[in-house]
């Protein structure tokens, strides 16, 4: 890749063109598999050609960067881009903190390594397994119906931090509680504040506050048991 694409800063012709295009196929699928999962559409394979040629007519060698380095950039960039404007379905919490964990280890990796990480490296990194990512890279763009969360593990556990199958439990159950139970479990449980505190900010009374949690509470045991 990085001699096609010295010759084709060179001479700047089709053929050259069609060169770097043939050498980065690989990586284009590699960005192309870890979004669209085990089957990406020919719409995701073409962005990321489309990301390829932007890198070639963009890259200046003077910047000390590897062409490879440039062009994952590039082709994850312009694929993130399909990604975000295709997104027609609700991207859950758990999903897109996953999804962003991934896109900062990859930018950092492709810096440091000049060449993207391999699946295992990434579960590693942001501790999640192998099978689990290529189903959460696909929340959004597809329908959560989907999205097999049942392979959306932890490889470890973390002091003091729940694994990522038990939060993902914990959303889909908050998700069935009513808007005005969700607040209240938000408000105390996730902002600290004290159900006096919550009253004044719903409006409603302290004792009317502490009757919500109560049933919120039982229905999120139930839920998840």
């Amino acid at each position: 890749m990085e001699q096609a694409a010295a010759a084709y800063i060179e001479h700047r012709c089709q053929k050259h063109l069609a060169e770097i295009v043939e050498a980065g196929t690989r990586l284009v699928y590699y960005f192309a598999h870890l979004y669209g999962h085990d089957s990406p559409g020919e719409d995701l394979v073409q962005a990321g050609y489309e990301g390829l040629i932007k890198a070639a007519y963009r890259f200046d060698p003077k910047r000390g960067v590897a062409f490879a380095t440039y062009a994952g950039h590039c082709i994850m960039g312009e694929i993130r881009h399909y990604v975000r404007k295709e997104s027609s379905f609700r991207c859950p919490l758990w999903a897109a903190e996953i999804q962003k964990k991934v896109n900062t280890f990859i930018d950092t990796y492709l810096q440091e390594e000049e060449e993207p990480p391999s699946l295992e490296e990434i579960a590693e990194a942001i501790n999640v397994r192998a099978e689990g990512i290529g189903q959460a890279m696909r929340a959004g763009l597809v329908s959560l119906e989907e999205v097999d969360a049942s392979k959306i593990r932890s490889r470890y556990y973390e002091t003091f931090r729940l694994p990522i199958e038990d939060r993902i439990v914990l959303e889909q159950s908050l998700a069935k509680l009513s808007d005005v139970q969700q607040k209240v479990i938000n408000l105390i449980f996730y902002r600290d504040m004290t159900q006096t505190e919550v009253a004044s900010s719903l409006g409603i009374k302290q004792r009317k506050v502490s009757r919500i949690l109560h049933k919120s509470l039982e229905k999120l045991s139930k839920y998840i048991s």
